[in-house]
């Protein structure tokens, strides 16, 4: 049997607990961007920049 236990000393924990609780308060007073915001749509014929879709160079050249 090797069963390895790790030390973790009380100040550690006890940091890693006011890391989690600090992160909770944030959160609560500044939500995370994803819930605030929906989708996006331009409507038709636009491309979202959320899509990450970038024009080609070729499809914004004009060959009249």
């Amino acid at each position: 049997m090797d069963n390895i236990i790790r030390y973790v000393p009380k100040s550690e924990l006890e940091r890693e607990r006011l890391i989690r609780e600090a992160r909770a308060i944030y959160d609560s007073i500044f939500p995370p961007v994803a819930e605030v915001i929906g989708p996006v749509d331009d409507g038709p014929g636009r491309e979202s920049q959320a899509s990450g879709h970038t024009p080609s160079p070729k499809s914004a050249v004009n060959n009249d």
